[in-house]
């Protein structure tokens, strides 16, 4: 073996590469120059590659860059041996370079080979920069969303707390008005002059009540705590019944056209509470007018596709859209998005209350559907409602004023209140209307008083709020002891006891507080007119 080595190394034997060029100078120092290049250009991307992947350790096959750079620096030793064969007939150890430079090519292309596929599917330039701009479009909606989560986050903690405080005040509101009830009728002996004086001071304050009644409702219908009693409506000809009012609300200066839709959907909502809803946005509409434009309400069927929902917010699905339109001055950004907050107003102190638009947007939520700003600067305001399609046969009828109707005879009503002076109110006013009263202060009292005094009573007049056991388990216990018995519910707002999802269960009798004496008369005497 050590003699095949010498024979390999022995130069002895041949000639330099230069003979075969006749040493002529300019061939020699051609060849000498390419190669030198050739090489050094060879031996510069070993080092190239050695600092990227020193540098990139993250990038997938790092290792492949090792055997490349192996491999190149052979090439380059082969050109090396190429000048050097010039002088010195070196052509074994030349061989032995081109036999190591032959293996580290079969061995590249043996690798590379396999990792083609991979290499393959990793992400061209132009699909990084897509996948990159799909990432942006996708933050963007996803800071929407953000956003959206924390203003729908911000009114629920509003509506709760707003919720609350229109209950307690609904039983303050009860005490008022009621005794203010009770003091009007009790002037009739006295002289004219004292009797039309009081009746002045009684009429101013009950009509502060009553202004105080109507905030109390839009803080419930803001916070989706104001029982709601939908039913199947046509939205064009509620419109259409209201076109007259609309137009002495807006007063001569104002245009308004009401555009009703062909073939526009039916939805499920309470006709009191929608009839509200526009009144506010008409309202509304008027004061940033400043009394002088015009007005549209439109109707037309929309259907919200998966596309949409995710740029607007609103689900998908099937609804009836009613937008109102002026010409106004429009709202800023900052004033839309604080526009459903209550009490929130650009109008002059005492001009307005700031209920208005949140009492809209409380009402539209509670009833499934969405409410949206439209606006711009100097060009006008737009505000779309989205109410679900309701597939029902329309019953849409207009409340009757109540009549105050006493007891027919000797009848019997369970008062269970736990507020003393609502409850004292109560029992005065059904001991008016010649109802015989039993009273307790809770549904434990009540249960007591039945087991101790077992006399049935036609009816349970109950709050539905209370300590310990509401109205309704109440309602349920007594109903087991007295199936025929009747049961009417009070509440300044119901907590879900008789509601479900905003609306009030099947079979449900229910007396929003502040109670006026003919509404409670009417309400029972209907109830206990459908006794068998």
């Amino acid at each position: 073996m050590w003699a095949s080595l010498e024979r390999l190394f022995d130069s002895s034997m041949f000639a330099p590469h230069g003979i075969c060029l006749l040493w002529e100078p300019g061939l020699i120092w051609l060849h000498v120059g390419s190669d030198a290049l050739i090489a050094a250009a060879y031996f510069s991307i070993p080092i190239a590659l050695t600092i990227f992947v020193s540098k990139r350790r993250d990038v997938e096959f790092g290792w492949i860059f090792w055997a490349f750079a192996f491999f190149i620096m052979a090439c380059g030793l082969t050109h090396v041996m190429s000048i050097y064969t010039l002088w010195v007939p070196a052509y074994g150890l030349e061989g032995i370079v081109k036999a190591m430079t032959a293996v580290a090519s079969v061995m590249t292309a043996a690798i590379m080979w396999p990792l083609l596929p991979k290499l393959l599917a990793i992400p061209s330039p132009a699909q990084l920069r897509e996948t990159e701009l799909a990432l942006m479009e996708e933050s963007r909606h996803r800071r929407e969303a953000e956003d959206l989560l924390r203003h729908t986050q911000k009114m629920e903690a509003i509506g709760h707390l707003t919720g609350g405080v229109a209950h307690d005040f609904n039983n303050l509101l009860t005490i008022i008005s009621g005794n203010l009830e009770i003091a009007e009728q009790s002037i009739t002996n006295w002289t004219d002059t004292s009797r039309d004086r009081l009746k002045r001071v009684i009429k101013s304050a009950a009509g502060g009540a009553q202004r105080a009644v109507v905030l109390t409702q839009r803080l419930l219908a803001f916070a989706r705590r104001q029982p709601l009693d939908p039913k199947p409506l046509n939205v064009n000809g509620l419109l259409q019944g209201m076109s007259e009012f609309f137009q002495r609300t807006l007063g001569e200066n104002i245009d308004i056209e009401i555009v009703g839709g062909a073939g526009v959907w039916q939805v499920e909502v309470d006709p009191s509470q929608m009839e509200a809803a526009i009144l506010n946005l008409v309202v509304n509409a008027r004061d940033a007018m400043n009394g002088v434009g015009k007005l549209t309400i439109e109707t037309s069927n929309a259907f919200i596709d998966e596309a949409y929902a995710q740029q607007s917010g609103i689900r998908v699905g099937q609804y009836v859209l009613i937008s109102v339109s002026d010409n106004g001055p429009g709202m800023p950004k900052d004033v839309q998005e604080r526009a459903f907050d209550p009490f929130f107003t650009t109008k002059e102190p005492g001009q307005g209350t700031g209920l208005g638009l949140s009492q809209v947007y409380g009402f539209v939520r509670q009833s499934d559907g969405h409410v949206k700003i439209y606006s711009e600067v100097s060009e006008g305001t737009t505000i779309k409602i989205y109410l679900p399609r309701n597939t029902r046969v329309p019953d849409y009828a207009m409340e009757t004023n109540h009549q105050i109707i006493g007891s027919k005879g000797d009848e019997t009503i369970m008062v269970v209140e736990d507020d003393p002076d609502v409850r004292s109110y109560i029992v005065e006013t059904l001991e008016g209307l010649n109802y015989q009263v039993r009273t307790a202060c809770n549904a434990a009292a009540a249960l007591a008083e039945f087991t101790d005094d077992p006399e049935p009573f036609d009816l349970l007049l109950t709050d539905i709020v209370m300590p310990g056991m509401n109205g309704r388990l109440l309602a349920d216990e007594m109903v087991k002891r007295l199936p025929s018995l009747k049961v009417l519910f009070m509440t300044g707002y119901s907590r879900n006891a008789i509601v479900h999802q905003g609306r009030l269960d099947p079979g449900v009798s229910l007396l929003q507080k502040p109670i006026t004496q003919a509404a409670l008369g009417s309400k029972i005497r209907e109830l206990l007119d459908k006794r068998p």
